[in-house]
């Protein structure tokens, strides 16, 4: 190991390629080894030999792969692909790992932003500018050229979808991430290689699939979660859709209850989590 290189896990557990040159493998299982994370590959050891995979080959971290039922029999772990091979990698605490090899291989990269892009339902106009990335246990960092700071709460996130968009005159992958600032709705939108984008993009979509808005919300509810979305106060919402505030008192406390809200305050003010931000703007696109 050089100079410039550092050993940041050192570990057993186990591992098995599922993939090879773009072909999902049949009859395999897991091999117990050891497993070696640096700055610069991740080294899988087992009895029959070693392999070493390149962090800066690596193209995304993945979900799951139920190949058979000897790797659906373990839950935890974590899928690395390398051009047209995809390996499987378990530590026993896996999110940890996960964690690790985004922080490995985002820490200090360069990508570009554009924030605020949308701020409560309306389109900004602002530049794209260059950003440095940092990752840590809760959030995406990105620290702007212009000195500004962008911090992006992973279990803030309501939604992240990849698209493709003229970035400074080049098509490029663009993630439109919604969360909030200063309890406003906002969209952040982030552009690199690549590389960046799907690893940032696994990062992210950690919150937006805790956060999915699968409920069912009877016609009033749904009205009280756009009305908060739209900017309305939570003490002015009975006017505002000229309801009885004892109706929409329930309903606060259903969805508070459904975690689509937060309490604020005792008087009953409230304020959109991620989920609640989900409902209202799909409701919306649906009018």
């Amino acid at each position: 190991m050089s100079r410039s290189e550092r050993k940041l896990l050192d570990t057993t557990g186990r591992f098995t390629r599922v993939v090879r040159d773009g072909e999902k493998l049949s009859d395999i299982d897991w091999t117990d080894g050891r497993i070696l994370l640096s700055n610069r590959r991740l080294v899988l050891a087992g009895a029959s030999g070693k392999r070493t995979l390149q962090l800066s080959k690596i193209d995304r971290i993945e979900g799951r792969y139920d190949v058979n039922r000897a790797i659906a029999q373990v839950s935890d772990y974590v899928s690395v692909r390398i051009g047209t091979d995809v390996y499987l990698v378990s530590t026993g605490e896996s999110e940890s790992f996960e964690r690790t090899l985004h922080k490995t291989i985002l820490d200090g990269e360069i990508v570009l932003i554009k924030h605020p892009a949308i701020e409560g339902g309306v389109v900004q106009d602002v530049e794209w500018r260059k950003a440095r990335v940092k990752i840590d246990e809760d959030a995406v960092n990105l620290a702007v050229e212009d000195g500004s700071f962008v911090q992006i709460e992973i279990d803030d996130v309501g939604t992240i979808e990849g698209t493709e968009r003229t970035v400074n005159s080049k098509e490029r992958r663009v993630l439109e991430t919604e969360h909030t600032e200063d309890g406003t709705s906002v969209e952040t939108h982030l552009s690199g290689s690549d590389k960046h984008c799907s690893v940032l993009g696994s990062v992210l979509r950690r919150g937006a699939e805790q956060n999915a808005s699968s409920i069912d919300l009877n016609k009033d509810e749904t009205e009280v979660l756009m009305a908060l979305y739209s900017g309305v106060s939570s003490f002015e919402v009975p006017e505002f859709l000229d309801m009885d505030p004892d109706d929409v008192e329930e309903i606060y406390e259903r969805l508070v209850e459904l975690d689509v809200l937060q309490e604020v305050r005792i008087r009953r003010e409230v304020a959109l989590k991620p989920r609640g931000r989900n409902i209202a703007s799909e409701s919306m696109n649906n009018q």
